[in-house]
């Protein structure tokens, strides 16, 4: 049987108020799901639970995820060597772009993503020069001088 080795032990002395003590029981299921694959139905059988495995991922949601996120954690440098290996190789390798594509999801996921640098100057030599159109003449009326001959007439 293959031991989970990507979450802690839980114990009952926990300070944690986020994570909860697991049961012997909860902690197998956990086990065997590393053991097939994800599989959670047969993880649930094997660690004795009946009935439907559903209401056992919905028990143990957060502990899955984090469980999720160490395997992922745990793969990462495995496909940083992969992504390595695929730029030096001069080998033909079968399915290579759903390999690149694999070690570049994990890689991701995990937050080893490519940086996107914008490189900005904003120091301006000499100070700057800015040149604007010339204004245009403006005609001022004045309304109150309007008004006074528009009702004397």
């Amino acid at each position: 049987m293959m031991v989970n080795t990507f979450l802690k032990p839980q114990s009952n002395n926990n300070n944690n108020n986020n994570s909860k003590t697991l049961t012997d029981k909860q902690q197998k299921f956990l086990d065997c799901l590393i053991e097939h694959n994800g599989n959670a139905k047969l993880a649930a059988k094997e660690a004795g639970y009946s009935g439907n495995h559903y209401q056992v991922v919905k028990a143990l949601k957060n502990e899955i995820l984090d469980l999720t996120t160490d395997i992922l954690a745990n793969s990462a440098p495995e496909a940083a060597v992969r992504l390595v290996d695929i730029m030096r190789t001069d080998k033909p390798i079968p399915q290579i772009s759903n390999k690149l594509q694999a070690a570049q999801t994990i890689l991701d996921r995990v937050g080893v993503t490519k940086q996107e640098r914008l490189e900005v100057n904003h120091k301006a030599n000499g100070g700057g020069v800015f040149i604007l159109p010339a204004k245009e003449e403006v005609t001022i009326i004045d309304v109150e001088a309007t008004e006074i001959e528009d009702a004397a007439e």
